[in-house]
């Protein structure tokens, strides 16, 4: 391939590895991870409400990986309600889970960035061996890949297996019950999921660009050294 498409590609896979680490980055920072909707059982159950006057007893709950907010309804209008995970919620959430989200992106916000600057090394410098060639291409941009694939699967299971929407929406309720009525992942976790894909398209820029997969060796050469092995 020639020179000049080999640094577009470059360029291409730094500008997208740099766009990742800054959504990242961004994503960390927001309540934009889950949004929901939580049912007063307690209140609905005292007044036997069904229907049209189950509305009255659903509020609304959304957070991220440091704070959230929830509206509380139990049939007497929405009370808003400000939390935050470090310190508030920390006995009642799975912590180390949790840390580990937050450690992985912010390995994700690293390595991405890593990524970028080598793959701008690559396409206006001279790369020379092992971390600076493509062997370290594909080490940054498959451990940035791994590191989104886990970001989704632990936060995944923390809100699902370990019901955190329900957890923290029953948070210093003493009286009242409150269960999860609905529940998705919002616009933080899927920027996660699009760099994960950034990451793995740019491995596909890599080998695109005429580069080889690590360790990959040549059929050709190995039969070379076979013949070579049976003349002496």
């Amino acid at each position: 391939m020639p020179a000049q498409q080999k640094k577009l590609i470059f360029c291409t896979a730094g500008v997208l590895s740099f766009a990742c680490a800054l959504g990242t980055a961004a994503a960390i920072g927001t309540q934009l991870w889950v949004r929901g909707t939580t049912l007063c059982t307690t209140g609905a159950l005292l007044v036997n409400a069904t229907g049209p006057e189950l509305h009255k007893f659903i509020g609304e709950i959304q957070y991220g990986l440091f704070s959230g907010q929830r509206v509380r309804q139990c049939g007497l209008g929405g009370r808003p309600f400000q939390f935050s995970f470090f310190p508030d919620l920390l006995k009642i959430i799975p912590a180390s889970i949790h840390v580990s989200v937050i450690l992985f992106c912010t390995v994700l916000i690293v390595f991405a960035l890593v990524g970028a600057g080598f793959f701008m090394f690559n396409a206006f410098g001279s790369p020379y061996e092992t971390l600076h060639g493509p062997v370290g291409l594909y080490l940054w941009s498959f451990i940035a890949c791994s590191c989104g694939c886990l970001i989704m699967i632990l936060f995944s299971s923390e809100v699902k297996i370990h019901h955190l929407s329900e957890k923290i929406a029953n948070f210093k309720e003493g009286t009242f019950t409150f269960k999860t009525h609905s529940e998705q992942f919002a616009n933080s976790f899927w920027i996660i999921l699009v760099c994960s894909l950034v990451q793995f398209l740019n491995a596909l820029l890599i080998r695109f660009a005429g580069f080889e997969f690590p360790f990959s060796k040549s059929k050709d050469s190995g039969t070379i050294t076979g013949a070579a092995d049976l003349m002496y």
